[in-house]
């Protein structure tokens, strides 16, 4: 049997307000395959954005561990290659074109040439915004925005995105067009996919719902 795409183990996350110690995870594990889809809901609060955090390699848990492939190697260098985000606000360069934008994770993996260039052309094909490569963010709606944002999460070919509430800024029938993209796009090329969402619809279309509750994922 193959290694999962990622495996988090009893991760325990412990934060400091002031004098106040927040335990925001409790001895958390998830396993996830390659091409599955996973959801996770949840209140706000209940701890969903930090096990994204820590999943991504953005912050290290407290106790526990995070294997991407089978390996312990969660940093920046290979986190480029490994894996793609998706945010709600977008996260978009606001001076740097749309197809700029979609490169800048070539960049940050260290590889920017025509091969690139091309593929990045075709992704944003592929997300329906050929003829928009060369706008600002300004220029472009929010549905538009996040769709640059999916095709610059696919940009290195990555074996996992991580989507934070991807719908949350968005109308209910862009945000359902932008759910309809991704899990199109991560079953198509065999990508893992984990999707934060208070969305019960949209989590319902993922193979495996998960739900975070008070630090605890049932």
């Amino acid at each position: 049997m193959s290694e999962p795409v990622i495996a988090a183990v009893d991760l325990h996350k412990t934060y400091l307000s002031g004098e106040r110690r927040l335990e925001v995870l409790h001895g958390v594990s998830i396993t996830v395959a390659e091409g599955e889809s996973v959801s996770i809901r949840g209140e706000s609060g209940s701890g969903k954005s930090t096990l994204l955090h820590l999943l991504a390699g953005l912050d290290a848990p407290d106790a526990g561990s995070v294997r991407w492939e089978g390996s312990p190697d969660t940093g920046a260098g290979r986190r480029a290659r490994f894996l793609g985000m998706v945010f709600q606000s977008f996260y978009l360069i606001p001076e740097v074109d749309a197809l700029g934008n979609v490169l800048m994770a070539a960049r940050v993996a260290g590889k920017v040439g025509p091969a690139e260039r091309k593929r990045a052309q075709d992704l944003l094909a592929r997300v329906g915004l050929s003829e928009r490569g060369h706008h600002l963010p300004s220029q472009l709606s929010g549905g538009e925005r996040q769709r640059v944002a999916v095709a610059r999460a696919l940009m290195n070919s990555p074996r996992l995105i991580l989507a934070d509430e991807p719908t949350g800024n968005l109308d209910e029938k862009t945000g359902d067009s932008i759910i309809e993209l991704l899990l199109s796009l991560c079953a198509e090329q065999r990508i893992a996919l984990v999707l934060v969402t208070h969305n019960a619809a949209h989590a319902a279309r993922t193979a495996r719902t998960l739900f975070m509750r008070d630090g605890v994922l049932e």
